[in-house]
């Protein structure tokens, strides 16, 4: 059974372990849940308190010994619901917060800087800087995060369309075949010169980001005006020697 997934909602190895012992042996004291999992009874104790306390175990008192039980599965449900309205609430607070702490962290930059970020969690951050802007271009894209990461990347296409910001890009010949485009995106198609390894440049705002799209995924970010205003004459350059769709 595929309990792994109960990962997803914040319970550990243990507490699943614990969750599917009492699945298969049903109603059972904890000498029992010990002999079917191998958990320390100290720990099994800490395991079932947190999982009493997030509703998915119950207790009854028989002969002055608890036995342990599974409180009925839809509570699984009912607990993503609860984990979903704190989000929501969690993501209310930090967008009343993301204001004052962007206005401190414009106001406190060189006029120039660089980062570099070498994890999928650090490609996103450029994406979701992108969403900072007006508009968005990209030179020799190739779909490559929406193949990799479609949840992500149609989370962030919404709340691209839903700030209409345009996004113009220069694709690589490689994804001319059946070919459709975005909502609010212009296309043209770069010389298959350009084709080769998964190497997109991304601009948005003073932003220059080269995000290599591989095993080993990594970005690297330049905020300069005027290095960015150049790689917009190059884009702009590129975009009339291109190809339209």
């Amino acid at each position: 059974m595929r309990l792994g997934m109960l990962r997803e909602l914040g319970l550990s190895d243990g507490e699943i372990k614990v969750y599917g012992a009492l699945l298969d042996i049903g109603q059972s004291p904890l000498n029992r849940i010990h002999e079917k999992t191998g958990i320390e009874r100290r720990n099994i104790y800490d395991i079932l308190n947190k999982l009493i306390e997030r509703g998915l175990v119950s207790y009854v008192t028989e002969n002055r010994r608890r036995l342990f039980q599974l409180a009925n599965p839809g509570r699984l449900v009912g607990y993503v619901d609860e984990k979903m309205l704190d989000l929501e609430r969690t993501k209310k607070d930090v967008q009343t917060l993301v204001p004052e702490i962007t206005k401190k962290f414009n106001a406190e930059k060189p006029a120039i800087d660089a980062e570099l970020f070498t994890s999928e969690e650090g490609v996103k951050a450029v994406w979701e800087a992108c969403l900072d802007h007006k508009k968005i271009y990209f030179i020799a894209a190739g779909r490559y995060w929406p193949i990799h990461k479609p949840h992500y990347f149609a989370s962030w296409m919404r709340r691209r369309l839903a700030k209409k910001i345009p996004l113009f890009n220069l694709l690589r010949q490689e994804n001319v075949k059946d070919f459709k485009p975005y909502p609010l995106e212009k296309v043209r198609f770069l010389p298959k010169a350009f084709s080769g390894h998964p190497n997109v440049i991304f601009l948005y705002g003073d932003y220059v980001a080269n995000v290599m799209l591989h095993d080993q995924p990594f970005a690297f970010v330049i905020r300069n005006k005027q290095i960015a205003e150049n790689y917009k004459k190059y884009f702009d350059f590129l975009w009339k020697q291109s190809t339209a769709p």
